[in-house]
């Protein structure tokens, strides 16, 4: 459970830190600079908390392989093979779930835009 929550936490910080970066970037030089101002601000929290995430991310990382260490002294070879092989795979479907997750939202975004152009 906790690896689902920091990956999910990981995957929106950086995608909502791509966000302000893609807005900082798309900002022309005569934009009001309290645009700007707010922009690196938030793109400095988000920096920051991405740091936080990813220190958890190491702490759940650390506390998995002691699981995995404790759970291997009770598990035949086989089923520890098929532990470990689900373990390694849960934070790549997570990330992958969301990235479909995101594309969904896209194209029903690009959909909408659609129809109101029309």
């Amino acid at each position: 459970g906790d690896l689902d929550k920091v990956v999910n936490l990981l995957l929106s910080l950086s995608g909502r830190l791509a966000r302000v970066e893609t807005a900082l970037g798309s900002l022309g030089p005569h934009a009001p600079a309290e645009d700007k101002l707010a922009l690196r601000e938030k793109q400095r929290l988000l920096v920051a908390q991405l740091e936080d995430a990813k220190e958890l991310k190491e702490h759940v990382g650390r506390r998995e392989e002691a699981v995995g260490a404790m759970v291997a002294r009770y598990l035949p070879p086989e089923h520890l093979q098929d532990y470990q092989h689900f373990v390694k795979m849960k934070s790549a479907l997570i990330a992958e779930q969301r990235e479909l997750e995101e594309k969904i939202k896209l194209g029903k975004e690009q959909l909408r835009c659609l129809r109101e152009s029309l």
